[in-house]
């Protein structure tokens, strides 16, 4: 599988449960794709396209009913960025409930996590909808996550869902990025371990921008600069 640079290496299955895209992954020219057009000149390139994407929502969602079948689960979604891959996460596992001998009851609720300025993380947390928590208490989580970089914002979320005592809590992220902590949390389940970029797509976002694209891109600086606020 070439990227846009040529020969190097195509992203591999980790020893844990994700893909692991190198940092030399040069990932796939924009040409070999459509996307919106009002997109034109604010990308540098295609990291992960659609398929790939589905196919490992898929792989997930398989490895979830494997280990927690037969649960009632409330799913946690935190939103914004995280919707699309929820939908698509929860749709696979009802196909798969459907046509298994083990079966997973799903309640969603939503939440907001706020800790981005434009492309930076910042030491602040807010969670919104955080009131509704407390429906969690005694139950089966899966909190369902586009992506974990340091993992702080994370650990603030299971920290306050902690609190209202619930059953198990499992974590899903389609995307965990490689930050200078090594020993940064992990997620139970995630599809991709990507290399510290700005990524915007599949819901991800810059600035309300980008949600619309179906593959997962870096944003170059003229995308950064157009959108910024």
């Amino acid at each position: 599988m070439a990227g846009q640079g040529g020969s190097s290496a195509a992203p591999q299955r980790g020893s844990g449960r994700g893909v692991v895209i190198s940092d030399d992954w040069p990932g796939y020219s924009l040409d070999l794709f459509t996307y919106p057009q009002h997109y034109y000149g604010d990308l540098e390139y295609v990291l992960i396209p659609h398929g790939i994407i589905v196919d490992r929502t898929e792989c997930l969602a398989k490895d979830i009913m494997q280990d927690i079948g037969d649960n009632n689960i409330v799913v946690l979604c935190v939103l914004k960025g995280g919707y699309k891959f929820c939908a698509d996460l929860v749709e696979h596992i009802k196909t798969l409930s459907r046509n298994s001998e083990r079966s997973i009851s799903m309640k969603v609720e939503f939440v907001r996590l706020k800790s981005y300025h434009h492309d930076q993380s910042t030491q602040d947390m807010q969670i919104i909808g955080g009131e509704d928590l407390s429906k969690l208490t005694g139950k089966s989580a899966l909190i369902v996550e586009d992506i974990i970089g340091t993992g702080r914002t994370m650990k603030a979320l299971l920290n306050n869902i902690e609190k209202y005592k619930p059953k198990m809590i499992k974590v899903a992220s389609l995307l965990v990025k490689r930050t200078s902590q090594p020993d940064g949390y992990r997620p139970d389940y995630y599809g991709f371990e990507i290399p510290n970029l700005f990524v915007v797509g599949y819901a991800l976002d810059y600035n309300e921008h980008f949600r619309d694209l179906n593959h997962i891109c870096v944003i170059n600086d003229n995308g950064k600069g157009k959108y910024k606020v």
